[in-house]
């Protein structure tokens, strides 16, 4: 035998190598590992099918391509769930065929909105199915009868077979499908248990077919992970339309809904609701919820206007300083970012002489809200700043703006949107950056004072005019005579 038939037949004898695949982002090793070398995900390689490469044959056209201004669009047209804070979220409402995917934190109140949503669609004139995967029917008629949100044409169906559900779909026949949750749903043609890469992806794929062949809206409750990702494969949040965070603090009643992807609108608007015992309810105007209820000024507090997404929300932050003798300050926070509250300790400490580095310092905002935006910054310090001093921001003033290292204040994003919700809530006087005025359009009855840096600021809002707050180099601590 030749060298050249030894080493074929030694070829021909030799296993051929596995090749697994991961099912997240398609990465490939020949051996089977419990994470993937590329996206890091664990539990998502595979074994994966061979064969060889097929070409499909090109099939018989039945229906011709339309010209793009021929195409009807009047089936897209969004429509009003009765839920406007919830349809602003969406762009509107919801649009026929569309398959949104809302994701939440356990217990922030997505079963009941959804409840809510279902019953006054039904109410409405349509028909509504609503398949709990997680609760038996009589449970969610419990909560249903407690939030007022029962209907006529409301469907209710406790089941967790894909097929069963498809099948539930067609004989209803409903312009809106909830279905809560999807990592409750399995199909009995795979194999795993429901939740798992391949069930999640095909229970959505195959609702979302359901939806877009008969037309029908459905909404899916999706779990999410320890971190606050949406938990499942990554593909769930390309096979859906809409994909929607709902946030909120467990130990308080206020809820936030924001699109993270939506194909039928922005996403930058931001919905707001308040969860009570009754059910959950819109804030249309949620403002006045992050606002103390005092009549005056109060050393160590200041009022500032953030933005979530495109909407304006004026809240306050409220700080305490106490001397301390310990080696180690302490910096205790709520509803604002522990690291900015240290940047601005510092810069106070260093460009205006206030001893904040040797006290312990407490920041906090009101209502619950959480505030992590560079606009808020000047607010902080000037919040800080009234404490350690003990003089009190003006009641009727707001301040806006980015504290840098070197002391500077930085314009930000979004100042006119700001300064007319500020104008719109009865405050007067706003201390902005340098350079606003001419930026926009300023409400007439608004003051605008425009501060450089952060020395200039506290000396314009707490001290005005007197040099009892010196800048850094003066050799002078910034404390009242």
């Amino acid at each position: 035998m030749t060298s050249r038939g030894t080493a074929a037949a030694a070829s021909a004898r030799k296993p051929r190598a596995a090749a697994y695949r991961c099912s997240e982002c398609g990465w490939t090793a020949v051996k089977w590992v419990g994470r993937c070398g590329e996206c890091q995900a664990w539990g998502t390689v595979a074994e994966a099918t061979g064969g060889r490469v097929r070409t499909t044959a090109p099939a018989t056209v039945v229906a011709v391509p339309a010209r793009i201004g021929e195409v009807d669009v009047t089936q897209a047209a969004a429509r009003p769930t009765g839920v406007g804070e919830f349809d602003r979220v969406l762009g509107g409402g919801l649009v026929p065929g569309a398959v949104v995917l809302v994701a939440g934190e356990p217990g922030v109140g997505k079963s009941t909105l959804l409840l809510d949503v279902a019953a006054r669609t039904a109410r409405a004139g349509a028909t509504v199915l609503y398949v709990s995967g997680e609760e038996s029917a009589a449970q969610v008629r419990l909560r249903a009868q407690r939030i007022a949100a029962m209907a006529d044409s409301l469907y209710l169906a406790a089941e967790t077979d894909l097929a069963t559900i498809l099948g539930q779909i067609e004989a209803v026949r409903p312009s809106l499908v909830v279905v809560d949750s999807v990592q409750t749903i399995a199909s009995a043609d795979l194999d795993g248990t429901a939740g798992n890469v391949a069930q999640v992806r095909e229970v959505a794929a195959s609702l979302s077919q359901a939806a877009k062949a008969a037309g029908i809206a459905v909404l899916l409750v999706g779990h999410v992970t320890k971190d606050g990702s949406i938990a499942g494969p990554r593909v769930l949040e390309h096979l859906v339309d809409v994909v929607i965070a709902f946030e909120g603090d467990r130990h308080s009643r206020l809820r936030l809904v924001r699109a993270v992807k939506n194909r039928y609108g922005p996403t930058d608007e931001v919905g707001c609701f308040d969860l009570s015992d009754v059910g959950i309810v819109g804030l249309p105007d949620p403002s006045g919820l992050f606002l103390s209820t005092r009549d005056t000024a109060v050393a160590g507090t200041c009022v500032t206007v953030t933005l979530e997404g495109r909407r304006p929300l004026v809240a306050e932050v409220q700080a305490l300083v106490a001397p301390t003798s310990a080696p180690s300050p302490r910096r205790a926070t709520s509803g604002v970012d522990s690291a900015r509250v240290a940047m601005i300790i510092a810069v106070l400490d260093r460009r205006v002489r206030l001893p904040l580095g040797t006290s312990d310092t407490y920041a906090a905002t009101v209502g619950g809200v959480r505030v992590s935006e560079p606009a808020t910054d000047l607010a902080l310090a000037l919040a800080l700043a009234s404490a350690v001093l003990d003089r009190s921001v003006p009641a009727d003033a707001v301040a806006i703006g980015e504290v840098g290292l070197a002391g500077e204040i930085r314009p930000v994003t979004g100042m006119p949107r700001r300064l007319a919700e500020a104008a719109r809530l009865g405050f007067r006087r706003a201390f902005v950056p340098t350079g606003v005025v001419g930026g926009g359009s300023i409400p007439p009855e608004l003051e605008i004072v425009e501060v450089a840096d952060i020395a200039t600021a506290v000396g314009r809002a707490l001290v005005e005019g007197d040099a009892r707050v010196t800048p850094s180099g003066s050799g002078r601590r910034g404390l009242p005579h």
